[in-house]
């Protein structure tokens, strides 16, 4: 007998405003969008859509005959990507498949980049839904077509003419901007390895990347994307669809209500009962072992739960279980039967697969484990090296891990937190911040940047250090109408002509004698530990007589070796022009007693 199969699990992904919620109203004649907080959603949201309602909603399906096996679909809805990238399970995406949501006016835009990364990275196969169509200028909508060829009024959701002939049939000048719109995203795609194509233009769907132009306001275009996912789902999925017996599901949230913790979940797999007992992972991969006690799921087509006393996958879940522990968004369930082992190295494969750490480098935190996989994983690819990741809040405890890389590796003083923040109870003071780089952002790609930045400048500093120590680069102009000791230590005025001067480094003049060092810098009246350009100040020479020694001088330098500078010159990308004039300068004065000096 033939294995039953489930509802395939969508995720719909894409670009903040691009109309991931209205392309998902649009599919359940909702007005979900026009309420979220700024019209960008605030939560993960399931919408249950049984294959029999979807029938009579889009009769376009009926196309697909006999051949049509899927109960419907469970379609999620994510509130940018941080919580997308919770959608995982071993072995990949928890998504048997993704709709792409791309504004075909705005194109690929960032954080779209980011989702057909992670797409790729957990091999989901995708569509894509060109939305705002009807944004184009000139665009001639299906629903004017229909009305101005019917004299009675047909609904937008069977509508008469089709979206391909209704795409061709567009004013020349709007086919061409059409054309011009889509051509663009086909040629951004191909960058990521993708050949894509109109989807009614293709012939073999698994070597081409399907587009389908749609209008999420208009509903042009929705009927063809759901006859794609069903279409898809039922000739590519069935196999993977396969109703299995062992429940499993991923944590996605914990919510509180009325004083009570729920964890709202997927059940990808399986049948659960309200009193059976499950085993939880926490983040080291050990089961948590508890009884259901409130078992809820998703009503079809709603955002409300209804009690159940059992339910199959695929499904989504509000649990409340009756054993209290930490339970962290991501993370793995599945029944549990007295096979604690058998459990246990299921769960650690699943999780510390990935999440795998280097002998060194910076500290990661991520909200979930997804999250902290996909930040893992992108980190790899910038070649940045994680010496510690966790899921949750920053804390004390990962801010002395990246204080201890102050003594081994400064620019590894980082803690990445990807839509995490500082816990509040923290006790950090001042200096330590100051010492330790805490860097956080929502968008994953935007942190990336953050920190490759952030290690940039870190090196560059590190290297001037170190460039400095081998040889200080500074001319100083001396000022001989400010003398305020004559010696024993010699004060006279300077002003900092080029490069930065720093104490205890010797000195020549523009004959090349030797003219002791700084002790001590005062400027206006304050002791300073550096001079950049511009500045005047009174310096302290000790073992110098200013009246003998100095007062026909106009310049003084800072000396250096020649292996001082032949490391100066190599690493001259990080001279400034006057300070690499100035090098040539000293060699100068150098040459005059030794013509090969440096050389």
């Amino acid at each position: 007998m033939k294995n039953k199969i489930r509802q395939p699990i969508v995720t719909v992904a894409g670009h903040v405003d691009h109309g991931k919620t209205s392309i998902l109203d649009s599919l359940r004649d909702s007005s979900i969008q026009a309420g979220e907080a700024g019209g960008i959603t605030q939560k993960i949201s399931f919408t249950l859509y049984p294959i029999e309602q979807m029938k009579k909603s889009f009769p376009i399906v009926e196309k697909l005959g006999d051949k049509l096996e899927i109960p419907g679909f469970l379609f999620i809805d994510t509130p940018g990507h941080a919580s997308f990238t919770n959608l995982r399970k071993r072995g990949g995406s928890l998504a048997d498949l993704a709709i792409l949501v791309i504004d075909i006016n705005e194109g690929i835009k960032p954080q779209t980049q980011e989702v057909i990364q992670i797409l790729k990275m957990n091999k989901t196969p995708f569509i894509v839904a060109l939305n705002k169509i009807d944004n184009i200028s000139g665009w001639r909508s299906l629903s004017r077509v229909i009305h101005n060829s019917n004299s009675e009024s047909e609904t937008n959701k069977n509508p008469s003419v089709d979206l391909k002939a209704n795409i061709e049939s567009q004013a020349i000048n709007v086919k061409q901007a059409f054309d011009e719109k889509y051509l663009t995203i086909v040629g951004s795609f191909s960058a990521f390895g993708y050949d894509a194509e109109l989807f009614y233009k293709i012939s073999d769907f698994t070597k081409n990347l399907a587009l389908i132009p749609c209008s999420a306001r208009t509903k042009e275009g929705i009927p063809e994307l759901v006859m794609m996912l069903c279409g898809l789902s039922q000739k590519y999925l069935s196999e993977k669809l396969s109703q299995q017996e062992e429940a499993k599901g991923v944590i996605l949230e914990i919510k509180k209500e009325n004083a009570m913790n729920f964890s709202e979940a997927i059940l990808y797999e399986g049948e659960l009962k309200k009193n059976d007992e499950i085993a939880v992972a926490d983040i080291d991969g050990n089961p948590r072992t508890t009884k259901i006690r409130i078992l809820e799921e998703i009503k079809p087509l709603s955002s409300k739960f209804q009690p159940k006393d059992k339910v199959h996958a695929a499904t989504g879940l509000k649990m409340q279980f009756k054993e209290k522990f930490e339970i962290l968004p991501g993370m793995p369930f599945m029944s549990y039967k007295n096979n604690l082992n058998e459990i246990k190295n299921i769960f650690k494969k699943e999780i510390l697969e990935n999440i795998k750490t280097d002998n060194h480098g910076i500290i990661a935190k991520a909200d979930s484990l997804g999250s902290l996989e996909a930040l893992l994983a992108l980190l790899k690819d910038s070649n940045i090296p994680v010496l510690k990741a966790g899921i949750g809040n920053i804390k004390k405890s990962d801010i002395n891990s990246a204080k201890a890389n102050l003594k081994i590796n400064e620019i590894d003083a980082v803690i990445a937190g990807f839509n995490v923040s500082v816990d509040e109870d923290t006790s950090i003071s001042e200096k330590l911040q100051n010492d330790v780089k805490i860097i956080t952002d929502e968008v994953i790609y935007k942190l990336i940047d953050s920190i490759k930045k952030s290690r940039d400048e870190k090196s560059d500093e590190i290297e001037k250090k170190k460039l400095i120590g081998l040889g200080a680069l500074f001319k100083l102009q001396v000022l001989g109408q400010f003398i305020f000791r004559n010696t024993k230590p010699a004060i006279f005025g300077v002003r900092v002509e080029t490069g930065k001067a720093v104490p205890n480094i010797n000195m020549i003049d523009e004959g090349d004698e030797k003219i002791s060092r700084i002790k001590n810098m005062q400027s206006e009246n304050k002791s300073v530990s550096e001079a950049t350009q511009g500045m005047e100040l009174a310096i302290s020479v000790p073992g110098l007589n200013f009246e003998r020694q100095m007062k026909n001088k106009k310049f003084i330098y800072s000396d250096l070796s020649e292996s001082q500078f032949r490391n100066l010159k190599k690493n001259k990308d990080i001279l400034s022009s006057n300070e690499m004039k100035l090098l040539q300068e000293i060699a100068e004065i150098k040459r005059k007693k030794k013509s090969n000096w440096g050389e």
